[in-house]
């Protein structure tokens, strides 16, 4: 299934940078949030004015960081509310929150939803005391667990947790306990992510100067073998490497992204595709609301992607789909066949049994999805 374009707001402020994120984000620096409400709601008026985004309502708005609840919930339903004014959208409109533990209250989750947000993403990212010290996560595992239960009395009814594996000091136990954990909390949602490290973070720093002891691949596999297990009976189903959802629940904002559908980013770092241009903005707070006040553009790159570039970013973008790719699709959009344009690079992965096409689909197979990076590596 596809769905319209979808709205993106990157609220960069945090509790504290965590080592191993790469994203643009600023620890503290609250002083700067009412420049950056002022300058969101200035390129929200930018945007609503362009003819692009009037022509397709929008299906989905995400709020994403950073940690958005560092500000307040009314500021959050406030911003909300000036994209629902401003901008076409559905009826049934999936409206998702990124939300750190330790950083909201009861009665500001109460406030987000009657503000109209009706999907939250906890991040989670471990259930284990010793784990979040770790990776520099502010929050305690109780502290996680109570956020959901609070969620849920708030009224949420689609709850998402992001959890990591593979991380520092971590083994197949720890990781089948922490899973337990979280499916007794009867998630709607689950985001189970490989801990990535990235070179310009201080885990990335740490692994060149060989100081940080890391699972090493069979391990890693090992938990990927005790995701399979314990999602596959509690009504949880693989929709993509990384996500797994209760029926009509899965992640429609991230569907459209993984389709290579069109979408506006708001705030600093953020990333737009609308027809063939790709826009991101400048990864500087300061910079990006300066710029908007004194009428200037925002970006700090500007890209107009030819024919082959978007059919290539959809084929990999479209594997991470437990489904995979629509041929027909591809070929309506495109006007490009993946067997005659990959040829013999495509016939060897199927001839290894990591990509198949079947009833119209091109997807990964089950060892495929595991060496997920390595496929898609020749398929750039």
């Amino acid at each position: 299934m596809t769905y319209g374009p979808g709205l993106y707001l990157h609220v960069p402020f945090c509790l504290q940078k965590c080592p191993y994120c790469s994203f643009y984000s600023l620890s503290g620096r609250l002083d700067l949030s009412t420049r950056f409400v002022a300058a969101v709601n200035r390129q929200i008026e930018r945007f609503s004015t362009r003819r692009e985004t009037r022509e397709q309502p929008f299906a989905t708005i995400f709020f994403g960081g950073g940690t958005p609840t560092m500000l307040p919930p009314t500021i959050l339903t406030d911003l909300l509310q000036a994209c629902l004014d401003r901008f076409p959208h559905a009826n049934e409109l999936e409206i998702s929150i990124e939300v750190n533990p330790a950083t909201i209250a009861q009665e500001g989750l109460q406030l987000l939803r009657r503000g109209g947000f009706n999907r939250l993403s906890i991040g989670v990212q471990s259930l284990n005391d010793q784990e979040l010290k770790r990776i520099g996560r502010a929050h305690s595992a109780n502290e996680a667990m109570q956020t959901v239960r609070m969620a849920r009395q708030a009224g949420f009814t689609n709850i998402s947790l992001d959890l990591m594996y593979g991380l520092p000091g971590q083994d197949e136990q720890s990781w089948q306990e922490n899973l337990n954990r979280a499916l007794a909390l009867e998630p709607d949602h689950l985001s189970l992510y490989e801990l990535t490290i990235e070179e310009n973070t201080p885990f990335g720093r740490r692994l060149n100067r060989n100081d940080l002891q890391l699972p090493d691949e069979e391990k890693v596999l090992a938990m990927m073998e005790t995701t399979r297990r314990l999602t596959s009976g509690v009504g949880l189903s693989r929709y993509e490497i990384s996500n797994y959802a209760r029926p009509g629940l899965q992640c429609r904002h991230n569907i459209n992204y993984w389709q290579n559908g069109h979408y506006v980013g708001l705030g600093p770092g953020a990333v737009s595709r609308i027809g063939a241009t790709r826009f991101t903005a400048v990864t500087d707070m300061e910079l990006f609301c300066e710029r908007l006040e004194n009428e200037r553009k925002e970006w700090q790159e500007e890209e107009t992607l030819d024919k082959e570039t978007r059919f290539r970013e959809t084929v990999i973008m479209g594997l991470r789909m437990t489904k995979g790719v629509s041929l027909d699709a591809l070929n309506k959009r495109f006007g490009i066949d993946p067997a005659v344009y990959y040829g013999t690079t495509l016939k060897l992965l199927m001839e290894q049994e990591l990509v198949e096409m079947q009833q119209g689909w091109l997807r990964l197979t089950e060892p495929g999805l595991l060496l997920a990076n390595t496929v898609m590596a020749q398929l750039v």
